[in-house]
């Protein structure tokens, strides 16, 4: 054990700082905003799965959830930029992931109106978090970025939502969207 100790020292000195996301003075904003998404595994699950339950529900749903979620995101960065207040941004994000999946797994259908109204309210929390989150950042490349990126997630939920359903029709979307929804309630009991 001594020996695998001291081996490792010279790795633990020369270490930099553990950093959730990308520095913005070293990456740009646009990839400090990309990336930001894909580094928050609840901001991630969250998304991905906004595209399984528009698949889940079928036509206009495929583009009208995440284009509500995406808005309502920008909304929520703006408000944050503003120094408006929003209570409880973490807790309803983790609702937003287990709601989510709990949609999914039970292949809850809804209009395509009620649907985009649900995951706009979640993209509103989410967003904030994103503004919260600027630091250093430019505000406009930032956006940009993690817009990107959720559309990149949405899209991505609703081809692997689409692919299940042929894949195990009904089995293996139910069984992704309770994976989801339990990995929302375990990061709820470790926060």
């Amino acid at each position: 054990m001594k020996k695998l100790s001291f081996a490792l020292l010279p790795t633990v000195l020369t270490a930099g700082p553990a950093l959730a996301h990308v520095d913005p003075a070293t990456h740009g904003s646009l990839a400090a905003g990309m990336t930001h998404p894909l580094m928050g595994a609840d901001h991630l699950a969250a998304m991905v799965c906004v595209g399984l339950w528009a698949a889940v529900m079928g036509g206009r749903s495929m583009l009208a959830l995440p284009a509500a979620f995406v808005a309502a995101m920008a909304v929520g960065f703006g408000l944050a930029l503003f120094g408006s207040a929003l209570p409880l941004v973490e807790p309803a994000i983790l609702a937003s992931i287990m709601a989510l999946g709990v949609l999914v797994a039970l292949s809850v259908r809804l209009s395509a109106v009620a649907g985009a109204a649900l995951v706009a309210g979640f993209g509103l929390f989410h967003g904030f978090a994103h503004g919260a989150e600027l630091g250093g950042a430019g505000a406009l490349g930032f956006l940009g970025g993690f817009v990107a990126a959720t559309a990149a997630l949405h899209l991505a939920g609703v081809g692997l939502g689409l692919v299940l359903t042929r894949v195990a029709p009904g089995l293996a979307l139910r069984t992704a969207g309770a994976g989801v929804a339990a990995f929302g309630a375990l990061l709820a009991v470790a926060g």
